[in-house]
């Protein structure tokens, strides 16, 4: 059987720095109240000039430059993302076009926060396959885009940003990229919603922290035992960054004693389908996780749908 690894990563943000004290000059908050309850302290927010495939392509062309890859050698660009306002050229198309790729097969995946896991799987299963031979694999959301500003409990939460990963044919089962344990709780869909024009976010957010600390220790040791590691082996834990009070307990909660966990949502906020590949990217860049290291990758959100996979690192 063929297997698949992440040859690279890439990530972007854009360069506008949104801070909680420009906050409270916006809606009725303050830093504290925000730290006290989800830890975010920055976002980055694009500009109306910056398009979600144009936050894709950066990190996109980042994660190819690190390949050493140029845009002809991919065959597969798979895009999660769930704030793309047209439907019509796909953001997947938009990118391989910004990017001067060949004939790609381009598909667009909105599986909300929990996108780029499902697109990494559904990536390293057509590499199996062997309908494709390397995958690009994105998640962007420009949140910003779909929050009401005048919400102090949904506008201080979101962040816009990119994250890419290269996904490679190995020609063994190497394991790289362990199974992955996907599914979703459709009855719960009210919890996270994108709805509405123009479309606006909103969720129920002591649903979602319920039903996250209640089921993620849970769904992360099945997770590993699918790939045959023990929560102890991993060396790096990157969640969904939706709530710092979610990410910080994960790790601990399920034995991963040795593990770095990834803490982006506090300069990045809530990035949606971003935030997993932003996060390991940016641990990866900064030298905290070793190559061929064990990572934890899990995302979780809109539909209460969830997804996760152990990976070796590039």
């Amino acid at each position: 059987m063929t297997g698949t690894r992440i040859a690279a990563l890439g990530h972007y943000q854009p360069a506008k720095v949104l801070t909680n004290d420009d906050l409270a000059a916006l809606v009725e908050t303050s830093d504290e109240w925000i730290t006290s309850r989800v830890g975010i302290r920055t976002r980055h927010v694009a500009g109306p000039e910056e398009p979600v495939d144009e936050l894709a392509a950066h990190a996109a062309g980042k994660a190819l430059a690190a390949a050493g890859l140029g845009p002809g050698d991919i065959d597969l660009v798979l895009v999660a993302t769930s704030t793309a306002i047209d439907r019509s050229p796909n953001t997947a198309a938009r990118v391989a076009a910004r990017l001067g790729m060949g004939s790609p097969a381009t598909m667009d995946l909105n599986v909300v926060c929990a996108g780029f896991t499902h697109a990494l799987a559904t990536a390293d299963h057509a590499v199996r396959a062997g309908a494709a031979r390397r995958a690009l694999v994105i998640g962007a959301d420009k949140m910003t885009e779909v929050v009401d500003w005048t919400d102090r409990t949904t506008c201080v939460l979101v962040g816009d940003g990119a994250g890419a990963a290269v996904v490679e044919a190995t020609g063994t089962d190497t394991g790289a990229i362990g199974p992955v344990l996907w599914g979703s709780v459709p009855e719960m869909g009210h919890a996270v919603r994108i709805e509405g024009t123009p479309p606006r976010f909103a969720q129920e957010g002591q649903t979602v922290y319920r039903w996250a600390t209640q089921q993620l220790p849970h769904l992360a040791r099945k997770v590993c035992e699918r790939s045959g590691v023990t929560p102890e082996e991993l060396a790096g834990v990157v969640l969904h960054q939706a709530n710092l009070r979610i990410v910080e307990p994960l790790a601990a909660k399920i034995g991963a004693v040795n593990a770095v966990v990834a803490r982006d949502v506090v300069d990045s906020g809530n990035t949606s389908a971003a935030s997993v590949p932003l996060a390991l990217a940016k641990l990866v860049e900064r030298g905290e996780l070793p190559s061929g290291a064990p990572v934890l990758l899990f995302g979780f959100g809109g539909n209460l749908s969830y997804a996760g996979q152990v990976v070796r690192l590039p």
